[in-house]
């Protein structure tokens, strides 16, 4: 080997350690971001949390006065639930987030005034929450990601923002 190609070989060396480098530099980059994103619903709940009674969060009873006057609080609750089953359903959601935020819906389901308030909400007859709907449905065992995304979600999904 003369210097010309010794020079090329340590070249290409180079530019694959380049490339690679790059690519684990894309790979964390987005996974950091999924994280951010992931992070931001979290920050919700734990900042709607704050305007729920701690009582009904412990999974206590509550009067009938005060139930009602934080209905609102559980309207944005069922909302955020509904959003990140979407959200799941459409990928953007990774598996392990997943169980964790179903576990959680789950668990508030079971309180006595979380389940007060969503059959308040149910008989309004509102179209919304369709997801979480679903996902009640099946008693949290389907995997939102494995149904059918809506025509009109399917935007949102090839990730065009719309």
């Amino acid at each position: 080997m003369n210097i010309i190609e010794i020079a090329n070989l340590i070249a290409s060396i180079a530019t694959a350690g380049g490339v690679v480098f790059a690519a684990i530099q894309i790979w964390q980059s987005r996974s950091q971001g999924v994280t951010t994103f992931e992070d931001s619903f979290a920050k919700e709940y734990r900042e709607l949390s704050r305007s729920i009674p701690t009582r009904a969060l412990l999974g206590e009873k509550l009067a009938e006065e005060e139930q009602s006057k934080h209905l609102d609080e559980f309207w944005h609750y069922f909302d955020l639930s509904n959003e990140q089953t979407f959200l799941r359903q459409i990928g953007r959601i990774r598996t392990e987030t997943w169980v964790f935020w179903r576990d959680g819906i789950r668990s508030n389901f079971k309180k006595p005034v979380f389940r007060w308030a969503w059959e308040e909400l149910e008989k309004t007859n509102t179209t919304e929450f369709s997801e979480l709907r679903r996902l009640l449905k099946s008693d949290f065992k389907e995997d939102p990601k494995g149904w059918k995304i809506r025509k009109d979600a399917e935007h949102i999904n090839q990730g065009d923002g719309k």
